[in-house]
């Protein structure tokens, strides 16, 4: 049993892609697979099925309804701004104690896989004095992080892996998900991140080739469960 925090280099990197096929990849092994995005922004109540909640949901196998996105996603905000903005905005803010004890009481109650997904990158802030890397700091979960292929993309790779790294968060692997349009190519993109980041799993990953059943996912799962720090 296991339980894996997903986060990215910045905002929509590919986070909730990336968790949906490794849902449905480990749901057509068989596997038991719960999910998390405790904090979305930009969430259109119009626009559920579509929304991160709604992706992950549907994944899962279960219903888009109010009851079950408020299960997996309680702090929801309208305004695509970092969540402190967001959460400002609307007068409700982020109780961070909170958001910790959310997250580790479905830690410890998980029956087999969960995930639970961050908001924006490692260092998007929750509230005045706290940040996404904060809250993974709370949880100490292996750590699957999620960067895009686009020009200077390396460069942001590299400085959030040092970020996680010095703080002994340990790595499960790198997705580098294909950004659309980018004129970089991703093995290359790939390729050069895992020359700087051994022994840590790097997978490239292209968007078109991802199935319905997640196919294309298990290389995430390649180093064997191996965590690496530095």
């Amino acid at each position: 049993m296991t339980a894996i925090f997903v986060t990215s280099t910045g905002t929509d990197i590919g986070k909730t892609f990336v968790t949906a096929g490794l849902i449905r990849h480990l749901r057509a092994q068989g596997r038991t697979v719960e999910a998390l995005k405790p904090v979305v922004t930009g969430f259109d109540s119009m626009r559920a099925l579509t929304s991160d909640p709604g992706v992950l949901l549907a994944a899962l196998g279960l219903p888009v309804t109010l009851g079950e996105i408020n299960r997996i996603s309680p702090w929801r905000y309208r305004a695509a701004l970092s969540p402190d903005m967001a959460a400002r905005r609307e007068g409700a803010p982020i109780d961070f104690a909170q958001l910790g004890e959310y997250s580790l009481r479905a830690v410890l109650t998980r029956r087999d896989v969960l995930f639970i997904e961050g908001v924006g990158g490692i260092m998007a802030p929750l509230d005045d004095d706290h940040t996404v890397l904060d809250w993974m700091m709370i949880l100490r979960l292996p750590l699957i992080l999620v960067a895009g292929s686009y020009l200077g993309t390396i460069s942001h790779t590299l400085t959030a892996l040092d970020a996680l790294l010095r703080r002994e968060l340990a790595v499960l692997t790198i997705v580098v998900s294909e950004t659309e349009g980018s004129t970089v190519p991703l093995d290359d993109t790939a390729d050069a991140i895992r020359r700087f980041v051994h022994p840590i799993n790097v997978m490239a990953l292209p968007r078109m080739r991802v199935t319905a059943d997640g196919s294309g996912f298990a290389p995430v799962f390649a180093a064997g469960g191996q965590q690496a720090r530095r």
